[in-house]
């Protein structure tokens, strides 16, 4: 027996359709829950914290707002204890926190093509009818807004465990850099932008551990480039006269002028050395005859004839530079996202 083959049918019905996009997001969780799922394991460890921590320090609070009248000496007391005794370990643990968005990138970001170009499991994938774009594409973009989603709810436990420092008058405001970008929408943002620095690491290096290393240490370069040279300079700094520190403001830099000009460590030494500094109490100048007892060697230099300026960023502006860093590192984002996809596009199987 023989059987006449069949001619192919010429048009659409000749190639299989292409896959569904849900298919290939299902596959992408399923591939990938175990990294959603240590991301959010990571999260929900660090905000445990938070709350375990955050929750008799907001109790201990309740004592610097309810003192009356609050600008007594009394209150402003109270409120010293409370920053003597919260503040240094509110402090130590955001700066542990910074390393939560390199990490995201580091295990969530870099292995996520990376190890398919490692393994060459991508060579199969691009075999499944479903084009190496859209997979690139159905890989990152839910894991994307996810991570920045899960960073984004993250940060608003952050901004209350941090509320009751802030609010006891710590010199340390919202625009301070290791706690600028833990609040707001710059940890979604930064986290975001570590996720696709990992990849583009992954795709670049093809190897899971130096794509690993390689997005830390970009991360922690732009991070650091970003809050000492990058920000200060959104807007113009302010600058002051006052002897005293502007409240919640970001301090740049301060200085002791003298006849418009700098004044020297010899100048000022020089100047107080006429006292006895060390029996100078740190109390306000008060009027009257200048004594060790009632003498404030910042008020003894303004006396002098000293000028002390202070540049700085008030702490309004704080959403504002929110809006600047989060506009910048979600197109910073995009641009690396799109990097990626031609990547793998160019890349030969």
């Amino acid at each position: 027996m023989s059987a006449v083959p069949l001619p192919a049918r010429a048009g659409r019905d000749s190639t299989p359709p292409p896959l569904p996009w849900s298919r290939m997001v299902w596959i992408t969780w399923r591939q990938h829950r175990l990294v959603l799922a240590g991301v959010v394991a990571l999260l929900a460890v660090a905000g445990a914290y938070l709350l375990i921590t955050g929750l008799p320090m907001h109790a201990a609070y309740g004592a610097v707002t309810a003192c009356r009248p609050s600008g007594s000496a009394a209150c402003q007391q109270v409120a010293a204890d409370f920053l003597g005794a919260y503040a240094p370990g509110v402090g130590v643990t955001l700066g542990l926190l910074q390393v939560i968005p390199a990490l995201i990138g580091a295990f969530a970001g870099a292995p996520l093509l990376g190890r398919e170009f490692e393994s060459g499991t991508f060579r199969y994938a691009w075999t499944q009818g479903f084009g190496r774009t859209r997979w690139t594409v159905a890989k990152l973009v839910p894991l994307a807004v996810a991570l920045t989603v899960a960073a984004g709810a993250f940060s608003a436990i952050v901004a209350w465990y941090w509320a009751p420092i802030t609010g006891a008058g710590d010199t340390n405001g919202p625009l301070y850099p290791t706690i600028f970008d833990l609040l707001g929408v710059a940890l979604a943002a930064w986290t975001l932008t570590a996720f696709a620095i990992g990849v583009v690491a992954g795709v670049l290096i093809r190897r899971v551990i130096p794509a690993m290393v390689a997005t830390i240490a970009v991360w922690a370069a732009l991070a650091f480039a970003t809050g000492w040279f990058l920000r200060p300079h959104y807007r113009a700094p302010l600058i002051t006269r006052s002897a005293s520190d502007p409240a919640g403001g970001w301090v740049i830099s301060q200085g002791w002028f003298k006849g418009g000009y700098p004044a020297s460590l010899d100048m000022l030494q020089h100047t107080l050395g006429r006292i006895d500094v060390q029996a100078v109490t740190p109390e306000v100048f008060s009027p009257g005859p200048l004594t060790p007892a009632n003498l404030d060697p910042v008020q003894y230099l303004i006396h002098n004839g000293f000028t002390q300026l202070t540049t700085y960023e008030p702490a309004a502006w704080f959403w504002q530079f929110q809006s600047i860093e989060g506009a910048w590192l979600l197109a910073l984002s995009l641009i690396l996202v799109t990097a990626a996809v031609w990547l793998v596009r160019r890349r030969a199987a």
